[in-house]
């Protein structure tokens, strides 16, 4: 390649980047604009950031900036999301983006600007966190319970269909599969997620004990016993519990070290998770007996039933792998590939049974 086809296949790479950098700028103001506070602020201060790589590129171009091109398909999505929702589902796709920076192995970038996008990540990641943790309890039980309901009503009613019995007994037993395991759902969620609770306030301080600070003795107390319980050395406990105690008026909430428990909101209550786990379950066990509902039978009605069910599988997956920052594509086929391995199985064992029978 000559110097001259070189020289202009990198500076179409960075008016390439430039592109980039201009509509990832404007994705994070309008995020900010859906976010106040400190979010806000990080987000806006991101935005500078790649107003700092743009001018990089600019700088680079000088008088060839040429035409301004259009930014890749992927940031203009990403930027069209942003506008729209804002959403936790937005920041877990920025995240995978800014892991995918090429400024790592491009020598005309600096190296800044990749320790730039790198932390970029990290910012992206933390503020995903955020919204991954309000999501967590109710949609653990919400996802978990699509899942259950896609793959055991599935499996149910090809197991029983394979042992040869009518259309109407398997609509019936599929119904009955419904009713059954969401209920079981809502009910073991609720009591898991009810019990974890329970736990969590076993281990919080007693409020009682905050009351009896002031009234206990300087030479000799048990104060420091308390810090030893929570991992303290001997000499540290001492230590923390002399200062606390020779104060004109210790607080009591500092002495106990007593922080505000942010276990609750991460888990859900039970009442909440229930509803999910129930809700859920009902709508993912519904579509394996649409076809029956709709008076298909015999091999059409399982083939359209396995469809319907494989593409919610590809959809839950996929979302579990945006939410928790991985490869959407490898967790959809993850999904896919469990749920119709355990529906094959019982498809073979109805099978089996059904010949035995026979």
């Amino acid at each position: 390649m000559s110097h001259a086809a070189s020289g202009n296949h990198a500076k179409r790479r960075w008016r390439r980047y430039l592109a980039d950098e201009r509509a990832e700028a404007q994705m994070y103001r309008s995020l900010a604009k859906r976010r106040s506070g400190e979010e806000r602020e990080i987000l806006l201060a991101i935005a500078d950031a790649e107003g700092r790589h743009e001018q990089h590129w600019l700088n680079m171009l000088g008088d060839d900036v040429g035409k301004p091109l259009r930014p890749a398909l992927r940031t203009r999505l990403l930027g069209l999301l942003a506008r729209c929702f804002g959403s936790v589902f937005v920041l877990a796709l920025i995240q995978r983006a800014e892991a995918r920076s090429p400024y790592s192995g491009d020598p005309d970038a600096t190296p800044k600007m990749a320790a730039d996008e790198q932390i970029h990540e990290e910012i992206v990641r933390s503020l995903a966190e955020r919204g991954r943790n309000r999501l967590s309890g109710s949609f653990r039980a919400a996802v978990f319970g699509a899942n259950d309901g896609l793959v055991s009503n599935l499996s149910l009613i090809l197991g029983v269909g394979a042992s040869g019995v009518s259309t109407h007994v398997i609509l019936v037993t599929g119904v009955a599969g419904l009713l059954a395991g969401a209920l079981s759902m809502g009910a073991g969620e609720y009591v898991s997620v009810h019990s974890q609770r329970e736990l969590l306030e076993a281990s919080t301080p007693n409020p009682e004990a905050l009351k009896i600070i002031p009234d206990l003795g300087i030479d000799a107390n048990e104060l420091a016993l308390l810090y030893r319980s929570h991992g303290m050395s001997d000499e540290e406990a001492q230590q923390r519990a002399d200062a606390v105690l020779r104060q004109d008026s210790p607080d009591p909430a500092a002495a106990l070290d007593v922080a505000p428990d942010q276990g609750h909101e991460a888990i859900g209550t039970g009442m909440s998770a229930a509803m999910s786990s129930f809700c859920f379950f009902a709508s993912g066990a519904i579509i394996p007996i649409l076809p029956y509902i709709f008076g298909m039978s015999g091999l059409p009605a399982v083939f359209t039933a396995a469809g319907l069910v494989g593409v919610s599988l590809l959809g839950t997956g996929a979302i579990v792998g945006l939410l928790s920052g991985a490869s959407p594509a490898k967790r959809a086929l993850r999904q896919l590939a469990i749920g119709y391995g355990a529906a094959a199985a019982t498809y073979l064992l109805g099978m089996l049974f059904g010949t035995e029978t026979m």
